[in-house]
């Protein structure tokens, strides 16, 4: 086992719930002053792979609104009641100083929504090649300062509106003349990118890790994908799965191993925190839905009659609930229905997948991977370059690593 290795961990939307969740978490693990129940690589299986411990990550970030980072993890715990108040002020310190290493993000192409969020004093470049250039200093100067070996960079964000990637650069050489042609009419494609890949882009021309826990764009572009190979980096994504569609990704295929037709599927979802308030515009919902959506037809092998609704509710907060209606035939066309409730705490539910995320891909890193990490996609809703959507079978690929990774000469 390595000792004191020094890891980095930035966070794209460093103060919002989920990032606030999982620092807390990340901190109070440090401390002792949690278990670690909802951390699958705490289970008996990853035990024996080395992974980082706990107090050997440090962490920064990008943030676009005014937020104090200790306040907003109090808010969860008082308002949401998510978390314990006196878990928070056992980790002030901390947070504070690490509130300290947060610089401010970028609103490219983020969508109205989002900007409105922004600080005033966020930076508004003219060119992804400016905004480019910022982000990159700014997570390399954090890996100076912080002695880290390595960097995992995490979007989780708020959901920005669709983008059209046909349009985009189709390799990385393409990209860079688009970057370099500034205000003319050849960087019109690069021009087109969200915030989420100027910061996938930034990360990975570093050499850095790039998670996507987003529906956003992300690493997505095949460009992008490029140069994370070039340059030795490695990434994943797409849009964590916590809730409502880990459920269909368990319960889907029973009703296709039982040969059971499904007539159709309703889900109706509703929430309060900053995500559901960002998604309420219907720009940034598209995003959201395209990533819920197409689950149920890949795993069925046809496409049922179905609905997906998301509702924000304000005085619900980070608490999401999901009501889901099932119809379907049985046997001699007898149709029946399965109707399920499903309530959880959002941030609570993400922080510790964006942990496990964070210890399974750096070690991945030291496993000599890069480019596409697919043994990952048990934990994404759409995951890049896997067609299985059933979670057994996304689990297996991760047993699978495991057992790989195992077996390496000491």
């Amino acid at each position: 086992m390595t000792a004191n290795r020094r890891i980095g961990l930035w966070l794209v939307g460093a103060k919002g719930g989920v990032a606030s969740t999982t620092v807390l978490g990340l901190l109070a693990l440090r401390k002792g002053l949690i278990g670690t129940t909802g951390l699958l690589t705490e289970l008996p299986l990853f035990q024996d792979l080395d992974l980082a411990r706990w107090d050997e990550f440090i962490v920064g970030g990008h943030e676009i609104r005014g937020l104090v980072l200790a306040e907003e993890a109090m808010r969860v715990a008082s308002e949401m009641r998510a978390v314990r108040p006196e878990i928070v002020e056992r980790c002030r310190d901390e947070l504070d100083e690490i509130d300290r290493r947060v610089r401010p993000g970028t609103i490219h192409n983020v969508g109205p929504a989002i900007c409105g969020l922004a600080d005033p004093a966020v930076p508004r470049e003219r060119s992804p090649r400016e905004i480019l250039a910022r982000l990159r200093q700014d997570i390399a100067g954090f890996r100076a300062a912080a002695g880290a070996e390595h960097v995992v960079v995490v979007n989780v964000a708020s959901t920005e509106p669709p983008v059209d990637a046909a349009g985009l650069p189709a390799t990385w050489a393409e990209m860079e003349r688009g970057l370099a042609a500034g205000g003319r009419s050849a960087a019109a494609a690069v021009d087109a990118l969200p915030a989420s890949s100027l910061y996938a882009m930034a990360a990975l021309d570093l050499g850095c890790t790039y998670i996507n826990f987003t529906p956003s764009l992300g690493a997505t572009p095949p460009a992008i994908d490029e140069l994370a190979r070039l340059r030795g980096g490695r990434h994943c994504g797409t849009d964590g799965k916590t809730g409502e569609t880990l459920l269909k990704s368990v319960l889907a295929p029973m009703f296709a191993r039982r040969n059971l037709q499904v007539l159709s599927w309703v889900s109706h979802n509703i929430f309060g925190n900053m995500d559901g308030r960002v998604l309420d515009d219907p720009l940034n919902k598209q995003s959201k839905l395209a990533s819920k959506e197409h689950l149920l037809g890949e795993i069925l092998g046809y496409r049922p009659q179905s609905h997906i609704s998301i509702e924000y509710i304000e005085s619900l907060g980070d608490w999401k609930t999901a009501w889901d209606h099932v119809h379907f035939a049985g046997f001699l066309g007898t149709p029946m229905t399965l109707q399920f409730i499903w309530q959880g705490c959002d941030s609570v539910l993400a922080a510790p997948l964006v942990l496990d995320l964070v210890r399974l891909s750096e070690r991945a890193r030291r496993h000599g991977q890069t480019g596409l990490l697919r043994f990952l996609a048990s934990f994404f809703k759409s995951p890049l370059g896997v067609a299985e959507h059933r979670f057994d079978r996304q689990f297996q690929m991760l047993e699978a690593w495991a057992d790989e990774v195992r077996g390496e000469k000491v």
